[in-house]
């Protein structure tokens, strides 16, 4: 009975969902929509507005888009732009060595970015894109006008640009200088990205009697709040469709491992009566 409750105590603790952080950076918490059809269906028409230009989800089927609600006549009016058929896989016209051409390297496929981001990070992958898509800003030093804080010098130019309205970023650097001397100082630097992606050096100091370490973060700041607020609820909605898109039946995977789990409850209960009654008159 002993090696039966460790067994199943074991098998329980590797059901459950196991959470952890690298060491890497703090992504922003992305509202949770996979529930959300509303949202999930904007999240459609924004990837198919704004992604499915470069990047294809050569795993997905515009008819599944039907498992959140959406009707095959309104994907047909909506979502599907060229002479395909619903039936049909979500790719992209342009080709490879075109996109290498232009962008310096292929656009991946996004069917399973959000796994595939989580499987790295070992947190939510929804978490990543939430923040990654909101961390662009106007940058003149580069080819495409455009940089993120999450990844630097990325090749993507920002696809929701129009939808942010102007930004501005400060970006503090702490860093530490070697001298001629041979000893080092702390150095902070304060630079200033206006709406045009034009950058300002604001503040260049040496930090006397620091005893922090390195530090590097930043601060966006719409122009427009009005345009903030609409931006970040579709941020939001694009990356629970990407969620949903990596894994369809999460939510049924999820439904399914609770009753499972309730079941197993259930089960232990009355094994553990079925044994006490079993060995009550042995000794």
């Amino acid at each position: 009975m002993k090696k039966f409750l460790a067994s199943l105590i074991l098998f329980c603790a590797s059901a459950l969902p196991v959470f952890a952080n690298e060491g890497g950076a703090e992504w922003q918490k992305a509202p949770v929509g996979v529930n959300d059809m509303q949202a999930l269906q904007n999240g459609a028409k924004l990837f198919v507005n704004y992604c499915l230009n470069c990047h294809s989800a050569n795993a997905l089927r515009y008819n599944k888009l039907t498992e959140i609600g959406l009707t095959e006549k309104q994907i047909e009016d909506n979502l599907l732009f060229t002479e395909g058929k619903v039936g049909d896989l979500m790719q992209i016209a342009m080709r490879p060595d075109d996109a290498k051409k232009w962008f310096g390297t292929t656009p991946p496929d996004l069917s399973v970015m959000a796994r595939a981001k989580a499987e790295n990070l070992g947190q939510p992958g929804t978490d990543y894109l939430y923040t990654y898509l909101q961390s662009f800003y106007r940058d003149q030093g580069r080819d495409t006008g455009w940089n993120n804080l999450i990844f630097p010098n990325v090749g993507m130019p920002n696809p929701l640009w129009d939808v942010a309205g102007p930004t501005e970023v400060s970006i503090t650097d702490v860093h530490q200088l070697e001298k001629e001397d041979g000893s080092s100082e702390w150095k902070k630097t304060v630079t200033h990205y206006d709406a045009h992606g034009f950058a300002d050096t604001v503040s260049d100091e040496v930090l006397n009697d620091y005893s922090g370490g390195p530090e590097h973060h930043a601060e966006i700041k719409y122009l427009d709040p009005n345009k903030e607020q609409v931006f970040k609820k579709d941020v939001a909605d694009l990356a629970a469709f990407m969620g949903w898109m990596a894994e369809p039946q999460q939510h049924f995977r999820k439904v399914l491992g609770t009753w499972v789990m309730l079941f197993l409850a259930f089960f232990f209960v009355v094994a553990w009566f079925l044994n006490r009654t079993y060995w009550k008159h042995v000794k």
